[in-house]
């Protein structure tokens, strides 16, 4: 594979998404948002295939640490008018996994990018999560409600870090089928269904 792209202007957080917790000495992976929407322009071969992109959109993220959480869900998609992200995962406090057992709290990150405003999930900030099973997933906070749910099973398998190395097999579905729904103080903001979602759900 081989090609160039070229990104548009960046659409950054207010502020880091982790909030203080960027600054937890004990978090085993820090998650980072550099753009939930810009565009994307160039072309990539691939196995002798050309692929165009032009005013395509791009979402740009990153992760640092030693080991992706035990337990976890991650999506994202584009939607009509904005992007949204939403992770929610099992965080260690004491007694790091290098030493053996560890308490644990249940932490969410996410933002919904919507016609400009954002709109900001996080443990920090007094979210938590009312439902999380069978890959349907409902997080709260003061008045706002996020539901997100896996329609179809599947994705690639991934190598991902654990105690340093890269040495787990994680599975994401890079483009899947998948439902959203925000509510803001009982009024529908939006719901949809997506066959273009990203999702990885890390529980079993």
């Amino acid at each position: 594979m081989e090609g160039r792209l070229s990104y548009g202007a960046l659409t950054p957080l207010k502020y880091d998404i982790m909030g203080p917790f960027s600054l937890a000495p004990f978090m085993e992976c820090c998650h980072s948002v550099w753009s939930m929407q810009h565009s994307v322009f160039g072309r990539i071969m691939l196995n002798g295939e050309s692929y165009e992109f032009d005013h395509a959109l791009g979402y740009w993220e990153g992760d640092r640490g030693y080991s992706f959480p035990k337990k976890y869900v991650w999506t994202h998609c584009f939607f009509r008018g904005g992007s949204l992200m939403l992770s929610v995962a099992e965080i260690p406090v004491l007694g790091f996994p290098f030493i053996g057992k560890s308490i644990s709290f249940t932490g969410v990150i996410g933002i919904v990018w919507w016609r400009g405003k954002e709109f900001r999930f996080a443990t920090y900030l007094g979210a938590r999560v009312v439902e999380n099973a069978d890959g349907r997933l409902r997080v709260v906070q003061k008045g706002m409600e996020l539901e997100v749910r896996l329609l179809e099973t599947g994705g690639y398998p991934l190598k991902a870090p654990e105690l340093g190395n890269m040495v787990r097999t994680i599975h994401e579905s890079a483009s899947c089928r998948a439902f959203y729904r925000l509510h803001i103080q009982g009024e529908s903001v939006f719901a949809f269904e997506t066959e273009r979602a990203s999702f990885e759900y890390e529980y079993s």
